[in-house]
């Protein structure tokens, strides 16, 4: 994969950032409330957010490597039972493993109210701003997939899978049942 892709990723998250700074400035949320990581329940990613982090967990030590696959794995059966999943890369501590490469999905929340329990109250202008990145993103990853984290994680773990994409190949027809049976869109079907 490209190494611009991934600069032009980046790219996205900065701008949004400052994008939705004056919003973010009457954000209640503190490090460890974790309230969007335990309750709200749909972590979704692109296939190259997936790569970023699969890349990471691959430099993860034993036995942390191992409890994030079988965190992942459980997150995968609880979301094909339609049962919401604390995120596999929260710590007990409910801060983020991999907060610095986290994806856009967990970047654009926050919320003006405390949660306990409930939904982030989030302000529409940076819910927009948000939907208009993800389009953007799913642009940028226009060979990939979205998806839920443990699903697209699962699929990177696919070596064949793994190895066309990083090539800048797309072959749709190789996942089609896992993809329609798990969710997954194709990014340049939906980022039109």
């Amino acid at each position: 994969m490209k190494i611009e892709k991934r600069e032009k990723l980046k790219e996205l998250y900065q701008q949004y950032e400052i994008d939705v700074a004056k919003f973010k400035k009457a954000a209640v949320c503190i490090k460890g409330c974790a309230n969007c990581c335990i309750d709200v329940g749909n972590i979704d990613i692109t296939t190259l957010e997936g790569i970023i982090i699969h890349e990471q967990m691959a430099t993860f030590e034993e036995p942390l490597k191992s409890e994030i696959k079988a965190r992942l794995a459980k997150n995968k059966m609880e979301r094909e039972k339609k049962v919401l999943s604390r995120c596999a890369f929260l710590k007990k501590d409910k801060t983020c493993i991999i907060y610095d490469i986290r994806p856009f999905s967990c970047r654009w929340l926050y919320s003006v109210k405390k949660c306990d329990g409930s939904s982030p109250t989030v302000h529409r202008q940076a819910l927009k701003l948000a939907k208009n990145t993800v389009k953007k993103i799913q642009q940028l990853d226009s060979i990939g997939y979205s998806g839920h984290i443990s699903y697209i994680l699962s699929l990177l773990d696919n070596e064949e899978f793994r190895k066309l994409y990083l090539r800048g190949k797309f072959n749709p027809q190789k996942i089609a049942h896992f993809g329609r049976s798990h969710g997954l869109s194709i990014n340049r079907t939906v980022s039109s």
